[in-house]
């Protein structure tokens, strides 16, 4: 998905916002993420990538609520993953352990990292955009990371001790010990 930096009429270099005031961002029909302060624009998911969201997050949400592990965050959940400046992720889908669900859940953007970050790659990512990302959330303490890419028919798992795995259509995602028990062939999301 395309970036942008925020831009600010008559102002020649993009201002730096918080956390807080992301909250009163609104551009209809997009996207927006903060990364170090500045505004990331992106397209909305496209119709493959919205089917492979929609298909694991309810594989997911179903194991979950099975064993009452924690809970799963759909639809673009903002994560505040760095402070000043600030930094504010946004996963397809994100799962967090029951033990670290805040409670009561803070309005905005909690200051935690899921458990779990999924991305579904869209045709317009660019790399260096998704390992940007990738390592903001290792970085701020999320244990594993599944960007799944459609077009090719896989999927990088990426975990916090720093090893990585590609797993392709006839293998299968594994929540290994951040997510017990979950085990999804990539071909049925696919």
């Amino acid at each position: 998905m395309p970036a942008e930096s925020a831009y600010v009429p008559g102002v020649s270099t993009p201002t730096p916002i918080t956390a807080e005031q992301l909250l009163r961002v609104s551009i209809p029909g997009k996207r927006v993420e903060l990364v170090r302060g500045l505004l990331l624009v992106r397209e909305p998911a496209g119709l493959r990538q919205g089917r492979v969201v929609a298909t694991l997050s309810r594989r997911l949400s179903e194991h979950v609520e099975a064993n009452g592990s924690g809970q799963v965050y759909v639809g673009d959940t903002g994560f505040t993953l760095a402070r000043d400046p600030d930094t504010v992720r946004a996963p397809d889908i994100a799962f967090i352990r029951r033990e670290r669900i805040p409670d009561p859940e803070p309005p905005g953007y909690p200051d935690l990292a899921p458990d779990l970050a999924v991305d579904v790659l869209s045709p317009s990512n660019r790399p260096g955009e998704v390992l940007a990302k990738i390592a903001d959330w290792l970085n701020a303490g999320t244990r594993l990371v599944w960007v799944i890419d459609p077009e090719r028919r896989s999927a990088r798992v990426y975990r916090e001790d720093g090893t990585e795995a590609v797993r392709l259509a006839s293998d299968a995602l594994d929540g290994e010990g951040v997510v017990p028990g979950f085990v999804c062939p990539l071909d049925i999301i696919l």
